[in-house]
């Protein structure tokens, strides 16, 4: 039997002017497989892991009539990780985000909820100026977030922000360009959010064909214990390629351990030919049984041996700045162009750039700032350092950068001095601080 919710939800017709709710938060695993998988057929913003309040959403937005408003208080987690991309799509592509309340230090119920809310009001027309306030007290006062949402009002009319009354228990801040397509909304306070979206108007991502950077991950297995050695003799040496582990990068300079990968492919990007390498071709068939297990060898049966992702031997010999995934704080570190990263790696390549100079920039707060304000934390309060955010950080033009903002930058890499990084960051930024 379907959930009565949705079944009333669907027998409604279209041209709704108001939907207002707090729709139920209920893991995906918890539902019934049959109900589940009935939803997901449904509403196609129910992707991976989604929590049931991501139909909700889709449902009550597809229910409004132009101008009509879906307001809901709900757990914010959607606007930041990978399955609500499907839901912010959807939004971006079709609705205009108005307000966004974040109450994660408010009363936002009676009863406690194991959860972070936030109250967003989304209104079916083009999208405009957003409103994005954050209550710093505890105040269950019904009065605060209607100031909030008549403000919205007004900043929608073209109204200056500095001519409405705002509440003293909310910090607010007004954005003219909401973000695109599934890019993640940043749960941070709205001060740091005006910044960051002053950074993307002004500047140039970090990731840009015009000065030859880009952005990567390292290789792949699918069975690191096979693929990985530090038996120099176990192949061929022209079948092993010098592997970077994140566990080199730990001081902040490159100290390799002497791991290898057992490479299959050749510098034109195909694999080799086994009859050509015996000592490979043995140790590859010893461990057949392991290798055809793998999901990419069942797809490619012909190519049990390959690793996931193909070798780009040109990268081994380049300058890089290898970035592990999962930190606390930003930690790039400085490869001449000895080693193939591994997967838990990240790098950064660049034609224009002097790397230790970007490494200034990465290391500092600012480079920080960015990724906070993107990522996801884990447990424990740990960052994901994946290219996709890497991508978005603003970096200044690298032509405008002085000499001796590049020397500060660079010798503060070089000392992993985060402090002095951050200082040589915010003059070439022109900027003072950074806010909380």
């Amino acid at each position: 039997m379907l959930d009565p919710e949705i079944e009333i939800m669907g027998r409604l017709g279209d041209g709704i002017d108001f939907v207002i709710g707090n729709p139920p938060y209920i893991r995906l695993e918890s539902i019934n497989p049959d109900v589940a998988a009935h939803y997901r057929k449904l509403l196609k913003t129910m992707t991976g892991r989604a929590d049931i309040y991501v139909g909700f959403y889709e449902k009550a937005l597809s229910l409004l009539k132009p101008h009509g408003v879906c307001g809901f208080i709900c757990a914010d987690r959607w606007m930041l990780n990978q399955y609500g991309s499907k839901l912010r799509q959807l939004i971006t592509e079709e609705f205009s985000v108005e307000v966004i309340i974040e109450m994660h230090n408010a009363d936002a119920f009676y009863d406690m909820v194991l959860a972070y809310p936030a109250i967003t009001i989304i209104r079916r027309e083009r999208q405009g100026k957003t409103l994005v306030a954050r209550m710093v007290d505890s105040s269950r006062d019904a009065s605060i977030t209607d100031s909030i949402v008549k403000a919205a009002r007004q900043v929608q009319e073209n109204s200056r922000v500095d001519d409405i009354h705002l509440p003293q228990a909310s910090d607010i801040v007004v954005v003219d360009e909401w973000f695109r397509g599934s890019d993640p909304w940043p749960c941070v306070s709205p001060k740091r959010l005006e910044l960051l979206k002053q950074l993307e108007k002004d500047l140039p991502p970090l990731e840009d064909v015009s000065t030859g950077t880009r952005v990567g991950i390292g290789v792949a297995t699918g069975a690191d214990r096979v693929f990985i050695t530090d038996n120099p003799e176990l192949v061929e040496r022209d079948r092993l390629l010098p592997l970077a582990l994140t566990k080199d990068t730990v001081t902040g300079r490159l100290e390799w351990s002497g791991h290898f990968l057992v490479n299959p492919w050749n510098s034109h990007g195909n694999l080799v030919e086994l009859k050509h390498y015996p000592m490979l071709h043995r140790y590859l068939k010893d461990n057949e049984g392991v290798l055809k297990q793998r999901n990419v060898a069942l797809r490619n049966p012909e190519r049990w041996f390959r690793t996931i992702d193909k070798v780009n031997h040109e990268l081994t010999a380049k300058p890089k700045l290898l970035i592990p995934d999962i930190k606390n704080a930003a930690h790039p570190v400085f490869d001449n162009g000895t080693v193939y990263p591994h997967h838990n790696l990240y790098y950064v390549v660049s034609e224009a750039w002097n790397l230790k100079v970007l490494g200034g920039i990465l290391l500092s707060k600012l480079g920080q700032f960015f990724i906070e304000c993107y990522a996801v934390r884990m447990q424990g309060g740990y960052l994901r350092f994946q290219a996709q955010y890497l991508r978005r950080i603003r970096v200044p033009r690298v032509e405008e950068i002085t000499q001796e903002q590049a020397r500060e930058l660079s010798e503060a890499f070089e000392n992993r001095d985060v402090e002095r990084a951050t200082r040589a960051a915010l003059e070439a930024y022109n900027l003072d601080c950074i806010p909380e």
